[in-house]
């Protein structure tokens, strides 16, 4: 394995409480380096956000490891995903579950992260060009989604493509965002929980009306 990546794994993610032996799996067969810009390569393993195009980010690879923990995901689960970027995230998670759909407003970064996930050799995640805020209603409903960008409020239409006893994870707010694992408990309720503060890109379309 490579140094960088092993200190990843050990330093960053291990002594700061990734335990799930899942995602620890996931985070060390995903080739990082295929979904961030040529000229940072070098940074690839490095615990820091790192720019992709679009004003756009990388999430650091403590926090992507972090959510995917959060999640609970599961090997039958369907998942969604709000904002591709890259399709790291994704890629992550389709090494744990079934199958990873994934939304992207941005066309330019919808196209670099089907051709990432194809260099990466993914065949169980697929990406569509659009508004997330609608979710992919065709293929609901959902074990649980991941949202990459914050809205001010979950949009309804993610709520009512969640199946009961699935999970939603996002980072809600402005300036000041609150990382939120919601559970459907029933087709009308949600049980919410706040893990921990913090920073993402704002959520655009629709979800700038709300």
């Amino acid at each position: 394995m490579h140094f960088k990546k092993r200190e990843m794994l050990e330093v960053h993610l291990k002594r700061r409480g990734i335990t799930d032996p899942e995602v620890l799996r996931a985070m060390a067969e995903v080739d990082r380096t295929l979904f961030i810009p040529e000229e940072l390569r070098a940074h690839a393993y490095a615990d820091q956000p790192l720019p992709i195009g679009g004003n756009q980010t990388i999430s650091q690879p403590y926090i992507v490891a972090f959510m995917a923990q959060a999640l609970h995901p599961r090997p039958d689960d369907i998942v969604l995903e709000c904002g591709a970027g890259c399709g790291y995230g994704a890629a992550v998670l389709s090494r744990i579950v079934k199958q990873v759909y994934t939304v992207e407003i941005l066309p330019e970064l919808a196209i670099r992260a089907r051709r990432n996930l194809e260099q990466a050799g993914i065949d169980n995640v697929e990406v569509r060009e659009g508004d997330a805020f609608m979710g992919w209603p065709e293929r609901a409903p959902f074990d649980a989604m991941v949202l990459t960008a914050a809205p001010a409020a979950i949009p309804k239409p993610l709520r009512e493509q969640l199946r009961v006893g699935g999970r939603l994870l996002a980072p809600i707010g402005g300036d000041i965002q609150d990382l939120v694992l919601l559970t459907k408990t029933d087709e009308e309720h949600f049980r919410e929980e706040t893990l921990l503060p913090v920073r993402f890109v704002p959520m655009t379309g629709r979800a700038q009306q709300q």
